[in-house]
């Protein structure tokens, strides 16, 4: 939330015309920086060993940081407390001319409509791989989703704003958006032009391949484009949780980086290890490491989002009209849990749990995404900062949890499936979001969040006949023996009777 004084200047009209902002030419790299680079690569792979892990707490505004140290000798120590500002941002609330990348999909719509009805000038740019890769799957949204050209059309009807949508694919075509930022010159670049689904990127070695050439040659893409283009353009990046790792901080997680000690009491703040658990969230830990380069070397300034798993289907923007509506996705490769959960729960399909269920995970309501996008947009790092990390989320809750939930609303039994992911069966999650609360966002919890629930047991109801039953199974494997597992066990059961 924004006091009365920003929102006026949020209103305030755009200049018509509008000088370029030409980067400097940034300091050439040398010796030191490939050294502090080699340092802090071999620091990330050494920290995974340690299991380094700091614990945060807020106090007024700032936060103190409190990190408990494994000397190399093995001997644990807590640091002495030390406070560091919440964030590297500035408030800058003017509207501006945002290119949102993977506009067409899942959070990039309802982002791009958010934006546009705030005050923002909005692009959107995007391959429609998401729709190809329904036709792939042989899969649809539950909703019925619009054409790019209908959805801007009917945007435009109801609120009397104009959002433009290119279509262009940012892996393959460099030069055509190179081209475009130089034309448009935008003052930021929403990046969520990424395949998404952990489950589809291990489906085969295809998909594997596919997946590591789209998001890291689009993420590259961007930050090459920018650096050529000379201009200063910050650039929002829709990362994820899943960077972390579940369970591996030893406590609670920070907003990206640790402090460390070095050999002879060495002082050294690091990125969080890496602990992917599918090539998608590689993707994202790789596209971590393109930042910090970019971000050290060129001087971009790039704030990075780590994302929880998403819940909800439309927001205020995209209600107004049944043309905006956004995509649900319910299948086993797209489908995120809890709407899984509530489409199967009002279709009286058995809640499909993995495993135990023991899965902790970090939740977000659609709604909040877009509010987090907008605020990161309107608090850009200052020049010459690290990359701003950011931890997106609302709450953390067990996957059987969730589960039961549903369960109590909709009567509908839990049926517990093998696993198809290799990951800990059972496994705590705590997560700092300090620096989005102190930014003023006051996130959706399930517990009160009811008539959120019901709304998205309301459009599973609406449009049940879209459903394919046969979809809601998982058929994407991590490896093979989680494959031989899944084919000794029973098979998934699509109805209540099924299960008697």
């Amino acid at each position: 939330s924004r006091s009365p004084s920003l929102l006026a200047q949020a209103h305030h009209p755009r200049p018509a015309q509008r000088e370029a902002r030409v980067r400097g030419a940034g300091a050439r790299p040398t010796a030191t920086m490939h050294t502090q680079t080699t340092l802090a690569l071999w620091l990330s792979f050494a920290a995974v060993a340690a299991g380094w892990g700091p614990v945060m707490r807020h106090q007024k505004s700032r936060v103190v940081k409190r990190a408990a140290y494994v000397h190399m000798d093995g001997a644990y120590a807590p640091a002495a407390a030390n406070e560091i500002p919440i964030s590297n941002a500035v408030n800058d609330p003017r509207p501006k001319k945002v290119l949102v990348l993977g506009g067409d999909g899942f959070c990039g719509w309802p982002t791009s409509l958010h934006l546009s009805d705030k005050g923002h000038e909005v692009i959107i740019v995007d391959n429609l791989s998401r729709r190809n890769i329904d036709t792939e799957l042989g899969v649809s949204s539950l909703t019925p989703i619009a054409t790019p050209q209908d959805r801007v059309e009917a945007w435009k009807e109801v609120s009397g704003k104009d959002v433009r949508f290119i279509n262009l694919d940012l892996a393959q075509d460099y030069d055509l958006f190179l081209q475009l930022i130089k034309q448009e010159q935008p003052d930021s670049i929403v990046h969520f032009a990424e395949q998404r689904a952990a489950p589809y990127s291990m489906k085969s070695s295809r998909h594997k391949r596919y997946t590591i050439n789209n998001n890291v040659g689009a993420t590259h893409n961007v930050l090459a484009a920018i650096v050529e283009s000379g201009l200063d353009i910050h650039m929002v990046h829709l990362g994820t949780m899943g960077v972390y790792g579940y369970g591996n901080s030893g406590g609670e997680i920070p907003e990206g980086y640790i402090d460390v000690i070095l050999p002879g009491g060495r002082e050294k703040r690091i990125l969080h290890p890496a602990y992917p658990g599918s090539i998608y969230h590689t993707t994202k830990c790789l596209d971590a490491l393109l930042f910090q380069f970019y971000v050290q070397n060129d001087g971009l300034r790039v704030t990075d989002l780590h994302q929880g798993i998403v819940w909800g289907t439309n927001t205020e923007q995209t209600s107004k009209d049944e043309r905006l509506v956004n995509r649900f996705d319910y299948d086993g490769d797209y489908g995120t849990v809890l709407n899984r959960f509530l489409m199967q729960g009002a279709l009286g399909i058995p809640l499909t749990v993995y495993g135990t269920g023991g899965q902790t995970r970090a939740l977000i309501h659609v709604s909040d995404t877009c509010r987090c996008i907008e605020l990161a947009i309107n608090n850009p790092p200052k020049e010459g900062s690290p990359v701003e990390i950011l931890n997106q989320v609302a709450e953390t809750a067990k996957v059987r949890d969730l589960a039961e939930l549903v369960s109590e609303k909709t009567g509908t039994p839990l049926q517990f499936v093998s696993n198809p992911r290799k990951e800990a069966a059972e496994n705590p999650l705590d997560v700092a979001n300090q620096k989005f609360k102190l930014l003023g966002l006051e996130p959706i919890l399930l517990d009160s969040a009811e008539g959120l629930l019901e709304e998205v047991e309301a459009i599973t109801n609406k449009y049940k006949d879209r459903c394919d039953v046969k979809a809601v199974v998982s058929k994407s494997y991590w490896n093979r023996d989680r494959a031989a597992a899944a084919g000794e066990s029973d098979d998934v059961k699509l109805s209540v009777a099924a299960l008697k």
